[in-house]
């Protein structure tokens, strides 16, 4: 399966990320399952956050009453590897619930896309899904 990235989205989240290294940069994703037209950066309010990241609850909450509200769909979640590869840690496996969403993961100019599943064949969460620019 494959799902289109928006330039601006992969753009955006590579130069948010390397403007926060060697913090773990975060944020959402909007549009569909098969098209991610926008992205917005979060506060990374992780204890540690040049080892891991967690996206700002009251950021996620105000997301979630706009979509309900009309506004836009969240797809999922983007981070960065600022020290790593683009491929999910088992920390992120660990936080992931399997609810289908999309997680973008950036690390340099490298960008991969993974959708959060039951049994997922990297550490049992994630599949990957091919970006089409």
């Amino acid at each position: 399966m494959a799902t289109r990235v928006s330039r601006s989205v992969l753009i955006g989240t590579r130069q948010i990320s390397a403007d926060c290294a060697p913090r773990e940069a975060c944020g959402l994703l909007f549009g569909t399952a098969h098209a991610i037209t926008a992205m917005q950066a979060v506060e990374n309010v992780a204890e540690d956050p040049e080892l891991r990241f967690e996206i700002d609850p009251a950021a996620l909450f105000a997301a979630l009453r706009a979509e309900r509200a009309g506004g836009p769909n969240i797809v999922g979640y983007w981070h960065s590897h600022p020290g790593g590869d683009a491929t999910p840690s088992a920390t992120d496996a660990a936080m992931a619930a399997p609810d289908g969403r999309l997680w973008l993961i950036v690390a340099g100019e490298a960008a991969t896309l993974w959708r959060a599943v039951e049994a997922g064949a990297v550490h049992g969460r994630f599949d990957a899904v091919e970006i089409v620019e």
